[in-house]
């Protein structure tokens, strides 16, 4: 249940025209009064001898008594408060306690004899009621209406659990302002699927993924079709932004411009200058753009070792690496191939969320994060298929990992939202993956269902001696054959398989995953630097460079020995 308080208005009856009004678009159905002040108000919904004008006098009485000059002049208080989709019906009585329980935990009509405002709820919808106040008491005084949205939202979370609804989860204040019924509304009319603040908030949280300065940074926002004006100093210092869609006007046809830190809290200027304030050059510098599947590759080593972090780091180390991890989500999304790109993107949306708390981030420690969504920008748009179809899998893969890391690391701190927002981008980022990976290790299973029996028994013999707790799981597994073409594949290059799979398997914990043998074949691609698509002539020419340099011998698939100076450790 979502209480949602408005600014002070100061017109009563045009906020009650467009309650009892047909709505925008229809949609409001029979609306009618639920519960006032005093039980007794008019209802120009369902009594045909009264009219809205006679509500709003009633209303209005205790400000209209004060002396003119001494009246507030936004004396209009008004709230919905909304179930979440799912929930069952509430009824007009139910409804009607509610805005009374809102009412006094707001301090707008306290009840126990104290002074309260004069206030009518109205209904014309199913799942939401209207409430309406005059922000003057009866006795003339101001109610104490001191973060009345604070306080609607703590009375919310206990008229869930008492009417059986859904539970929210409580915030912590970090959260992005919400978008106004007033910009939901203009988003409807213009046939926008969001309202203009989301938009320019994705747009802005993916131009400063990377971002090693304010020039790059407004150059990107700039590229990507946003107004941009800058707020400078009197001696030229750049003190703040605030962007617009190009085709998003006022009444008066201007843009209407939304300030950074009206987006999202870290969206300000000052907070973007934290990510790279310390951030070291490049040395020495990059040659050019790094190619997709090569950034996918390092950003999933990056992410990675960004796991142990949040496992086992300090918070505020930990914090960094969160917000980073959002980056390189963003920028995964942004350079995503079309198949993922609609997945990626609802995972970086909800994952914004997650990225916030009230720890703050130590930045430094997150350069190698951060690195790799420069990197990710840099190396422009990946195809979904070969090479980078298939390095994209191997950073969700471990993105995956890293997502659900940081969920657990904020159920433990009680951060309920952010916990909740981080476990809806790793469902998005499961689908994600699974559209990704389908080619590649559809590759992988054919050539591995194709090893000759002496090899395929050597490789799960291996898995047994390397991780026997797991070792039937992974045999079992439609996707063992996979993991064993990719251990030959490994084996061709000279490593030893029982020795590789202890290694990846000791990394991370495997609990979590859907398929423990896809998790151990990028792993595995990964730290035997083979290449994430399974290209049969880069293993056979591996093998045979491999065999003429040391004796031994080499079957057909590339699954040579072991011995000599090709074997890594």
């Amino acid at each position: 249940m979502i209480p949602s308080i408005n600014p002070p208005g100061d017109r009563t009856i045009g906020l009650l025209a467009y309650l009892y009004g047909p709505g925008r678009r229809e949609e409001h159905v029979d609306p009618h009064l639920v519960a006032s002040f005093d039980g007794m108000a008019p209802d120009p919904g369902r009594d045909p001898n009264t009219t809205l004008k006679a509500l709003q006098q009633l209303l209005d009485q205790p400000v209209q008594a004060l002396p003119e000059h001494t009246r507030p002049a936004k004396h209009v208080w008004h709230t919905s408060v909304r179930t979440a989709p799912g929930d069952r019906m509430l009824s007009d009585e139910e409804w009607a306690e509610v805005a009374r329980r809102i009412v006094a935990a707001t301090g707008i009509d306290p009840g126990d004899g104290q002074s309260g405002c004069r206030w009518a709820a109205v209904r014309h919808a199913d799942d939401h009621i209207h409430i309406v106040a005059t922000l003057v008491c009866e006795d003339g005084t101001r109610p104490d209406d001191f973060r009345s949205g604070k306080r609607a939202q703590a009375e919310a979370r206990l008229i869930e659990k008492e009417l059986g609804l859904h539970q929210v989860a409580p915030g912590d204040g970090t959260a992005a302002q919400r978008p106004t019924s007033a910009e939901r509304h203009k988003a409807e009319r213009q046939g926008r699927e969001r309202t203009a603040r989301e938009e320019l908030r994705e747009t802005v949280r993916r131009a400063v993924a990377g971002a090693t300065g304010d020039e790059e940074f407004f150059d990107r926002l700039a590229a990507a079709g946003l107004l941009v004006k800058k707020r400078v100093a009197p001696s030229g210092d750049l003190l703040g932004y605030k962007v617009a869609l190009p085709d998003d006007r006022n009444k008066d046809g201007e843009p209407v411009y939304y300030p950074g830190a009206r987006l999202a809290p870290d969206l300000s200027l000052p907070r973007i200058r934290e990510r790279w304030s310390m951030d070291q050059p490049e040395s020495p510098p990059a040659p050019g753009p790094m190619a997709p599947s090569a950034a996918r590759r390092h950003a999933a080593a990056a992410l990675s070792d960004a796991v142990l972090v949040v496992h086992h780091g300090e918070d505020a180390v930990a914090a960094a690496h969160i917000s980073a991890a959002g980056e390189v989500l963003d920028a995964l999304a942004k350079t995503s191939a079309a198949h993922t790109r609609h997945q990626l993107r609802e995972a970086a949306e909800a994952f914004e969320r997650a990225s916030r708390s009230h720890i703050r981030a130590a930045r430094g420690h997150d350069q190698a994060l951060r690195q790799a969504a420069r990197e990710l920008v840099r190396g422009g748009p990946a195809l979904g298929r070969g090479e980078d179809g298939a390095a994209t899998a191997m950073a969700i893969d471990m993105l995956f990992f890293l997502i659900t890391a940081v969920a657990h690391w904020h159920a433990r701190k009680g951060h309920a939202q952010q916990a909740e927002a981080a476990h809806r981008a790793a469902e998005h980022l499961r689908g994600a993956y699974r559209v990704a990976a389908e080619q590649p290790l559809a590759v992988l299973h054919q050539r591995g269902r194709n090893l000759a029996r002496p090899l395929l028994e050597r490789q799960a013999d291996a898995v047994r001696a390397a991780m026997p707790e797991l070792a039937e799981q992974v045999l079992a597994e439609p996707g063992w054959p996979s993991l064993a073409a990719t251990l030959a594949d490994a084996e061709a290059v000279g490593h030893i398989s029982t020795d590789l799979l202890a290694r990846v398997a000791g990394r991370r914990e495997l609990g979590t995953a859907e398929s423990v043998s896809d998790v151990l074949v990028w792993r595995v691609r990964r730290m035997a630097d083979l290449p994430a698509d399974s290209y049969p002539e880069y293993v056979a020419a591996a093998s045979l460079q491999r065999d003429s340099a040391v004796p031994g011998t080499v079957d057909a698939l590339g699954a040579g020995t072991t011995n000599g100076p090709f074997r890594r450790r």
